[in-house]
Parts: C-alpha cells; structure tokens; sequence
C-alpha cells in the first residue's frame, strides 16, 4: 500500500457507508472521498446544519453525489436509538466522530463526555447496527491512546480529579479495545463482517480548537508546523474502509517517524491495547452502562 491515497480507492458503485461526524474535519474528507468514488453515504451529524452545508460543498465539486445527512448525537442514548430504528443494512461503518480534551462535563445519560461520546456512543451505535452490517465497522482511535488507562473504578471519573488529557486517552485507548474485541467475537461468531482501526497520526483539524483553554492557541501554532492536513490524516480511515484483502483486527495509521504522518500502512498499537481481559472486562461494562447487548449471528 506504499503511498496509497484515495485516489487509488477502487469504485464504490453500490455500496453504503455510514460516516459518524461527517460535518467537518476527518470525517468531511472521508465522506467527500467515499462520494467521489461512487458510494453511497450517510453523514450522521450532532449538527445537521453544519452537515447540511458540507453536503452542499460536496455536491458542487461531484455533482453525481449521493450524501445523505442525518441526525446523530453520540452524546445521547436516546438519539442513537433512534438513528438505529431508521437505519436498513449497509456495508460499512466509520465511528469517526469524537471530542477531544473538553473541560470536565456529561452526556445526556451522565458519562464523561469524551469516555461517553468517543467510546459508549460508538460501542452502543455499533451493537444496535450489528445485524445490519454487510462488510466491516472502521473505529477511528488515536496516537493518545497510549495516554489512557482503564480506571474499572471510575470510568466515567466520578472519584478521581479530572484531567482532561488522560481522560481523551482513556477514550481512544478504549476504542481500539473494543475494536480488537469486536473482532474476536465476530470471529468467534462465524460472521463475515471485518471489525478494524485508524488513526490519522497527527493531524490538523477541528478538534484542536474546542479544548476551551489556552491549549487551542498552543495546539494551532503546533498545527501549523508538525501536523498533516486533515486530508492526509483521513487516508488511514479511508483504506481502513476499502481495502478488500485487510484483515479482520488490523489497525492502520501513517507510515511515517513515530506514525505521526505519512501514508497509510499497518501499524500497532500498545501493549495494553491488545490485552483481551482487559478488552474483555470493558465490553461487559459498555454493555451494562449502555444497556446494548450485542447480536453477531448475522452475516456468515
């Protein structure tokens, strides 16, 4: 895959993707890229406004495409429900949307913002699309996993002092353990459906400038000299999501120094990301927190 971008995507004629935060950053050009190349796509936007308008830019560079935008807050049990409920099968799944170092706040059902968005909205998304899924679920996690642990004790840092950077780590640590553990049981399960990970390395987007502190100046300086574009960052996702022959399990980021930047290839994450009591122990606990229990019985 040396030096693949999306312009060496094969045609995506008939097949369905579903893009979490597809309103702006890397999860604009994943659905911009996927619509270029004939897919169908589904851009599921906490701002339908903000997604509205992307779908229009869109549309004036590939006149031929096919976006969808359609309400979904992963802040909220409710609307994921009801994002689900009106949802047929599809073929891929790309839980790309996320916050990142917020000051201390909470879902509408009371989880940490960033464990609750990041993780539990995309683990209970996911487990209510299951038997709807055709080819394979995409989770986007980050370089900031290796910030995280996971607290049994205080998920949703009730107990602890809040500390905003190891509770974005926790998050994205979490995504890659459930992604690997989605994997195993889909595995286990006989299904043919794929469960694999990205990170964009570190890349330039919006993200960085809703941290509500002084680190959003910090961050745009730090932007502006080390990070790739957002269109760069998106490649990961975006071969995450197409490639026919990438297995089951993989995690795939820049090819660069550190996995910073570059061309997508597969990498590895950390040790802890890949211990599957842990991964284990975790998906018990996003079943009882969001009340979503997993069928995989369905694409054999």
């Amino acid at each position: 895959m040396s030096g693949w971008t999306s312009s060496d995507m094969p045609d995506q004629t008939g097949r369905t993707v579903i893009v979490t935060g597809a309103n702006s950053g890397l999860g604009a050009v994943t659905a911009r890229e996927l619509a270029a190349k004939g897919a169908s796509v589904v851009m599921a936007c906490r701002d339908i406004a903000k997604g509205r308008a992307e779908r229009d830019n869109i549309a004036k560079d590939h006149p031929k495409a096919d976006c969808e935008v359609r309400e979904l807050d992963l802040a909220d049990l409710s609307s994921i429900y009801a994002f689900a409920n009106d949802t047929s099968t599809f073929d891929v799944l790309i839980n790309n949307a996320g916050v990142m170092a917020l000051p201390k706040s909470r879902t509408k059902d009371g989880f940490e913002m960033q464990f609750g968005t990041n993780h539990l909205g995309h683990f209970a998304l996911t487990g209510l699309l299951a038997n709807k899924i055709r080819d394979r679920v995409v989770t986007v996690s980050s370089l900031a996993h290796t910030l995280g642990t996971i607290d049994f004790d205080d998920l949703n840092w009730e107990k602890r002092n809040y500390q905003r950077w190891r509770a974005y780590g926790q998050s994205k640590l979490a995504n890659l353990l459930f992604a690997y553990e989605l994997q195993r049981r889909l595995a286990e399960g006989g299904s043919r459906v794929r469960s694999v990970a990205a990170h964009p390395g570190y890349a330039s987007t919006n993200l960085q400038s809703h941290t509500q502190s002084i680190q959003d100046k910090l961050m745009a300086v730090t932007n502006a000299v080390v990070a790739q574009s957002a269109f760069k960052g998106a490649q990961p996702s975006l071969y995450a999501a197409v490639a026919p022959s990438l297995p089951g399990g993989s995690l795939v980021g820049p090819d660069g120094v550190r996995q910073f930047r570059g061309s997508p290839m597969v990498v590895k994450s950390n040790k802890l990301s890949r211990d599957p009591d842990v991964a284990k122990r975790l998906w018990e606990e996003s079943e009882a927190l969001t009340g979503v229990v997993f069928d995989i019985r369905q694409r054999r």
